[in-house]
């Protein structure tokens, strides 16, 4: 079941123009989601909370590469697929490559986008064109204390 919400962004742009056909509210979020920890699990269940559904656009391999350096991903862009499709509020895991989700988020046309409030709005990027298709953008606030990076330097501390 988890593999069949992991979709090509041909997949999803199909189940998209569906869930608007039948006046569904679809919000996105994206982002490279390696190590699960509680911070990504209560900002994906707060983002489904703004709508119908949630696309998660995620990271590939080589892109999370690009932004977080060489030793990471972590965990293969597979196994992150598939464990962020296997939670109950995520409805469609799409990989992206590009640098960032803007052609993505394009092709979608969310209603609604979301990112965590270590982002200023105008700093999002898609945030024009969400809002400029009558969509709108959203921040959740972020679990203190809970990041990849700051689990990884906790295991580099105890495990030298």
């Amino acid at each position: 079941m988890t593999e069949s919400k992991i979709l090509s962004r041909e997949q999803a742009v199909a189940l998209a123009e569906q869930w608007h056909a039948t006046g569904q509210q679809m919000v996105f979020t994206n982002g490279c989601f390696d190590i699960l920890h509680l911070g990504h699990v209560d900002y994906l269940e707060k983002a489904r909370q703004f709508g119908d559904k949630l696309i998660l656009g995620l990271n590939t391999d080589a892109s999370v590469s690009c932004i977080k350096g060489p030793l990471r991903p972590v965990v293969n862009e597979y196994a992150r697929a598939r464990l962020m499709a296997s939670l109950a509020f995520v409805d469609a895991v799409v990989l992206f490559g590009e640098p960032t989700p803007l052609e993505l988020i394009q092709v979608l046309k969310p209603d609604v986008l979301v990112k965590g409030d270590d982002y200023a709005i105008g700093d999002i990027v898609g945030a024009d064109f969400v809002v400029q298709n009558g969509g709108h953008v959203q921040t959740i606030p972020l679990v203190a204390g809970y990041s990849t990076t700051a689990l990884i330097e906790k295991i580099r501390r105890a495990y030298p």
